[in-house]
């Protein structure tokens, strides 16, 4: 190699890092939105209800007191025992189930009518009947009900990017006899990639509403029973703290399945 060809490629491989880092300007847009909420929640705290919702400071101090008492740690391990047992369990099914009803009309045609009837039924209905069949209190119905909720958005974006590989790239594979094999890595990997991303950060959002509902319903542990808790003696300060802590875990969830995206699939990001 050239040292002009050496310069150019390392001038390409600056070009793509900085397209996949975002712009300083967009951080400071973030950070400045959040703080102007945060401030203005601060200074209208005095005015409000404090039986209603407390001021981000309360807020903070709770934090430190509920991680003083090690209720915090102890709720927030069970939670996320179950959210990531429960979203582990959708992503193995959804994707598998997705792929198989994406790539066989026989088996799209004997699951989609009993996905869509499923999906159709509010998943917090079937919380209590999860927690009759499984006869427990303990781990299993809540991770299951978090399964439940997670999986049909990974399930529906798999089958349906597996359904809606362009139809010209399949034939130019098998025209030039590509293997199953190859026409899978080649092929229907990458374009369904960008589908099962987006199931898989809509049903993040999903399981941490699954978690919290179960917890509520089955047995009162976890984030959710703080929840419950710090609301039946109106410590609003200290309900907050589990409420921020899911939100915080999403977003989170949420960026590194973007980071994930950047590496698995950063053609997503260069189009953007």
């Amino acid at each position: 190699m050239t040292v002009r060809e050496a310069q150019a490629t390392s001038a390409a491989a600056t070009v793509m890092h900085r397209r996949r880092r975002i712009p300083a300007s967009d951080w400071i847009v973030r950070i400045a939105s959040i703080a102007v909420v945060l401030g203005a929640w601060q200074l209208a705290g005095p005015m409000l209800n404090p039986l209603i919702l407390r001021p981000p400071s309360a807020i903070f101090a709770s934090f430190f007191e509920l991680i003083g008492t090690g209720e915090l740690q102890e709720a927030l391990w069970q939670s996320l025992r179950e959210f990531v047992l429960g979203l582990a369990i959708a992503l193995v099914l959804g994707i598998l189930i997705g792929i198989l009803s994406g790539r066989s009309r026989l088996f799209y045609n004997a699951t989609d009518p009993l996905i869509g009837a499923l999906y159709s039924v509010p998943s917090v209905a079937l919380v209590p009947l999860i927690a009759v069949l499984f006869r427990s209190f303990d781990d299993p119905p809540r991770i299951t009900a978090v399964a439940l909720f997670a999986i049909f958005p990974i399930l529906i974006n798999t089958q349906q990017g597996v359904r809606n590989v362009d139809r010209d790239l399949l034939e130019v594979a098998r025209a030039f006899n590509s293997s199953e094999r190859r026409l899978w890595t080649d092929v229907i990997v990458p374009s369904a990639t960008p589908f099962v991303l987006a199931g898989v950060r809509l049903a993040i959002g999903r399981a941490l509403i699954g978690m919290i509902i179960a917890e509520f319903f089955i047995g009162l542990v976890g984030l959710g029973y703080l929840i419950i808790k710090y609301e039946n003696v109106f410590r609003i300060d200290a309900m907050f703290v589990p409420v921020i802590l899911v939100s915080a875990l999403g977003v989170l969830m949420m960026g590194f399945v973007q980071w994930i995206e950047g590496r698995v699939a950063p053609w997503l990001r260069r189009e953007h």
